[in-house]
Formats: C-alpha cells, structure tokens, sequence
C-alpha cells in the first residue's frame, strides 16, 4: 500500500519526485483522479481548492478527472477509481469526507484498490487515514470551537494523525508550543506538517519528504 500524505498538495520539487516515484512511471502516463468532496461544506472562498488542483495539473498528467463520491453512483465512481493510477482526496472538513467515505461505499473497496494504485491525501484526505480522528483536536485547530467531541473513526491505513498546515497564517493555532499542549493532553502520535512536507508510507514503512517544517508528537 502506497500513501503520499500533503498538507496542501504538491509545493515544491522535492514533494514532485516523491509522488512520481511512488508511481513508479512518468506522470505523462499515468492518471489521476481527484475527489473534492470534502470541500463542499466548506464556506467562502475556494481559491484554495483550485491551487491544489492546479500544482496537481501541472506535473503533466494526461487527463485529470473530477469525482464527487458524495454525488456519483458507485456504478459511476467505481469504474473511474478502477482506471486510475493516482487517486487525490483533496482537502476541506474531515468528518465530512470520511461520512461520505462510508455513505458511498468507498471504505469497503478502498484497501483492494490501494493494491495497485497510490492514494494521496491533501490536508482533510489525510487526515481520515488515520485509525481515529480526534476531533477535539481539530475543532480547536481548524474551526470555530463548538463544545466537546470524541474522536470518529478513520480509515485505519496509518497508526497516526496528521495535523496539517503548521505555522499557516491562516490557522494561526497551529504552532508548535499549541500542540505541545494538545499532545499532552492526547496521547495519539500526529505529525504536524507544513505545505512544503508529505507523509510517505510504502507497506508500513514512513518517510518524512520535506522542503520545510514538520515534527512529529507523541
């Protein structure tokens, strides 16, 4: 199982060749299939969403299909996820792509798919590869805190969590002397990743590609 954990996609060349060795073939003959879903409860500008697909874009793939697990048909998003080599579950709310992931039946095929293709994740897609999502933790993070949770389940492909965007000026909390605090106080291990940082997993072995800043908790 190969998996190129991001926090906001591909930035930078060194994150480039990391993804196109895990292909193991040039971009220009591979396909990707990118699936938004976890954006379309997110408010306000999506600028943001249309980089990430455009630093995608550019590395050079042939073709670049668009599927919204929450709108498809399996009989619709299940041949396209067949045909793919790279499928990109883009960035937005977590909880709402893993719900989606379930309600589509997307988590029950997704383990035999991985057999033969590369998932990559971009902030809330990888996220919900974890065993369990604390979402304590994301609440007071990412979003407007709203009261206690209790972490949700994950897709269970890694035994960690990632927190994306550290030192983002759009989530000013995300620095590290914060989640010193969290961490004491959750004992799951996270690493907390820049833009310019993925997450490598190749059959449960980890790598840290990095132009940029990361470490890990826990």
């Amino acid at each position: 199982m190969k998996l190129f954990l991001t926090s906001s996609g591909i930035t930078n060349p060194t994150l480039a060749n990391a993804l196109l060795h895990l292909l193991g073939k040039p971009f220009e003959e591979s396909h990707i299939t990118f699936i938004p879903t976890a954006s379309n409860i997110d408010k306000g500008d999506k600028t943001w969403l249309v980089n990430d697909m455009n630093n995608i874009r550019k590395l050079g793939f042939p073709t670049f299909e668009i599927a919204d697990i929450s709108i498809m048909p399996k009989e619709v998003w299940f041949p396209i996820f067949q045909s793919t080599d790279l499928l990109v579950f883009g960035g937005g709310t977590a909880t709402y792509l893993m719900e989606w992931m379930e309600k589509s039946g997307v988590t029950a095929v997704l383990p035999e798919l991985l057999k033969t293709k590369v998932y990559m994740g971009i902030s809330a897609g990888s996220m919900v590869t974890a065993k369990q999502m604390s979402l304590t933790s994301q609440n007071i993070l990412y979003y407007e805190q709203t009261g206690e949770f209790q972490p949700t389940k994950g897709l269970g492909l890694v035994d960690f969590e990632i927190r994306p965007h550290l030192n983002s000026p759009s989530f000013p909390k995300v620095r590290i002397d914060y989640l010193t605090q969290l961490a004491q106080k959750n004992p799951t291990a996270f690493y907390a990743i820049d833009d310019n940082t993925a997450i490598q997993v190749i059959d449960g072995e980890l790598t840290v590609i990095t132009e940029g800043d990361w470490k890990k908790f826990n």
